[in-house]
């Protein structure tokens, strides 16, 4: 049966990244401007050299034959060179992608830590500590990630001058250092969010009658939290933290630009400034990819969590 299933899913994946990559190829497509412009840096040039540009990209040909071009290249792992670096796009791609999963990684361990274990304290304590949690996780969810990050460089950073306000870092200790304020704004709406599912589903499921009748069997009661609530509540907790691995990499946009970061996030949006599609169209198809494989990674590890759940038939929040 997984056999059968992985099957079916990875067919559903490559369709899906098919699907993906065509959209992203035809929106840079139509966007307006010409690549051709930015590589002459606004200088004339002669029709024979705007023909020679034109005729390296491909740019004369029809819209389905560059796309066909572009995908037979994407499949071999060439995935074009940079019109603003004049570099492979691969390379570009792998000098940055380092800081950037490491900045997605330590911001998903503080929303997993806290967003699980604020949700976790406001269902069981209740009262104020459920107000206060409430309140904050609304107040996290409410704001932006560059706003966050503008605080934060501004109390941490300017005022106590604990961490610093720019750059990656060199060496993992030192990476860590940099990237902890950037990892902080980047999880910072993220753990309201799971720390509010946390909650509602604890709570749903403290309602139903299985945990009533453990609770009447003389079962302690932090048993039945771990055995018949959290494991229960489990399959939305790991639905969501799927979810935002895939909104942690979008959200690096902003985050990154904000704290001067050199990672996939600051590329993109250079990127997008002077249509670079062949850097537009690489990392649009890898943020596709990675949310395609996370969603089949929570898909997999769903009858781990639930042997209730049969693969494929994956409750939904």
């Amino acid at each position: 049966m997984i056999i059968r299933f992985l099957i079916r899913r990875l067919l559903e994946l490559t369709g899906t990244l098919v699907a993906a990559s065509f959209l992203v190829f035809g929106a840079v497509y139509l966007a307006p401007g010409k690549p051709e412009t930015f590589l002459l840096g606004g200088r004339s040039a002669t029709p024979e050299a705007k023909a020679a540009i034109r005729a390296q990209y491909h740019l004369d040909d029809p819209f389905l034959v560059q796309y066909y071009k572009w995908l037979g290249q994407v499949l071999t792992g060439d995935l074009g060179r940079s019109v603003q670096y004049r570099r492979p796009v691969l390379g570009l791609i792998e000098a940055r992608l380092p800081s950037t999963l490491l900045l997605i990684a330590m911001a998903l361990v503080l929303v997993v830590v806290f967003g699980i274990g604020l949700g976790w304290l406001s269902a069981l304590r209740g009262g104020a500590t459920d107000k206060a949690v409430l309140v904050g996780t609304s107040v996290a969810v409410g704001t932006p990630s560059f706003v966050a990050a503008i605080v934060l460089i501004w109390l941490f950073s300017v005022s106590l001058g604990w961490f610093p306000s720019t750059g990656s870092g060199a060496g993992l200790a030192d990476m860590v250092y940099h990237l902890t304020l950037p990892a902080t704004a980047l999880a910072l709406y993220w753990v309201g969010v799971l720390a509010r599912v946390t909650r509602t589903t604890m709570l749903d499921e403290m309602g139903r009658d299985h945990v009533t009748v453990a609770r009447s069997r003389g079962i302690g009661e932090s048993a039945v939290i771990r055995r018949h609530v959290f494991r229960n509540a489990l399959g939305g907790i790991a639905t969501m933290s799927g979810l935002t691995v895939s909104g942690l990499v979008v959200s690096t946009v902003l985050v990154e630009a904000a704290f001067g970061l050199g990672g996939l996030g600051n590329l993109l949006q250079s990127s997008v400034s002077v249509k670079d599609f062949p850097v537009v169209q690489a990392i649009s198809l890898l943020i596709v990819a990675l949310f395609v494989v996370v969603n089949l990674v929570v898909d997999l590890t769903f009858p781990l969590i639930d042997p209730r759940v049969r693969l494929g038939a994956r409750s939904t929040l």
